[in-house]
């Protein structure tokens, strides 16, 4: 009898940029499992059918991320939250039990600090700007706010200001909020006064999208860290480097995030040598190997 290959994917809507298969089935083929991790582009009304199949005992699926724009919205149909995802709001992995049951958590916010943490970053009484009022800046919010050494001011900005609203409106709930202000503009944000900028939206994905900000306003005091990936220098971090602020992409966070999604799917501790071949993958896929 044939082996049944375990499924495990990433949900959400698009999906062409995201590098999670290089890196989970890189993993997988490492350690010799019988497992394959697919893109599984959802619109929004297929959710609901979608959850049902997987609850269901015959379902080759064991594990999930979630990507935009779903990292709230899958909340409704899982049977519980591990502490963190309850208090952020907000999932990006889904852990499959023997009992069918899906479980909510986040590995987002620990991904972003275990990247900050590598860079280097010092975030104790810096000032934030984020750019962003998302899933990915949900995570991104939370985490510089339960931090120890918190920064001094947090400004998030959002295009859509409810949306900026809501979300610390949702945070303040569980969280302590008082370093956060939404600004009410991009001038508000105060990106010329602030020593980390952080775009948590989707815009760079595309060659022609617009530059979010003036190159005016970075300058060489200044961290600037994009969440997109790929590609692996956006129109923001290239203006970046041209005002001499170090810069980072989002591929790290996304190699840490996936490092712990895989970990609680596989209850195990993944040793550092398969580690290093998920991050190799990453980094051969972007520079197009």
């Amino acid at each position: 009898m044939t082996q049944r290959i375990s499924t495990y994917g990433l949900i959400g809507f698009p999906l062409g940029h995201s590098l999670s298969p290089v890196m989970h089935n890189t993993a997988f083929k490492a350690l010799g499992l019988q497992a394959t991790y697919k893109l599984l582009p959802l619109q929004e009304d297929h959710l609901d059918h979608f959850f049902q199949e997987l609850k269901k005992e015959e379902s080759p699926i064991f594990g999930l991320n979630v990507t935009v724009p779903y990292k709230e919205a899958v909340i409704s149909y899982l049977d519980s939250l591990n502490p963190y995802a309850q208090k952020v709001k907000a999932v990006n992995t889904i852990v499959i039990d023997k009992d069918r049951k899906l479980i909510g958590l986040n590995t987002d916010g620990p991904g972003f600090l275990a990247h900050f943490t590598e860079l280097g970053v010092n975030i104790k009484d810096k000032r934030v700007a984020i750019l962003g009022a998302g899933g990915a800046a949900r995570a991104v919010l939370s985490t510089l706010c339960m931090i120890p050494e918190r920064p001094k001011l947090i400004k998030i900005f959002d295009s859509e200001r409810e949306k900026a609203e809501t979300l610390v409106q949702e945070l303040r709930e569980n969280l302590d909020l008082s370093i956060v202000e939404i600004a009410q503009s991009i001038d508000d944000l105060n990106i010329e006064l602030s020593d980390i900028l952080i775009n948590a939206t989707p815009i760079g994905l595309k060659t022609s999208d617009p530059a979010l900000i003036e190159e005016e306003l970075l300058h060489p005091n200044m961290f600037v860290y994009d969440l997109v990936y790929n590609p692996a220098e956006t129109k923001l971090l290239k203006m970046a480097a041209v005002r001499g602020a170090k810069t980072s992409n989002g591929l790290g966070m996304l190699f840490y995030q996936g490092v712990l999604a895989f970990q609680h799917w596989a209850e195990i501790e993944l040793p550092d040598e398969i580690k290093d071949k998920m991050k190799q993958a990453l980094v051969d896929r972007l520079k197009g190997k």
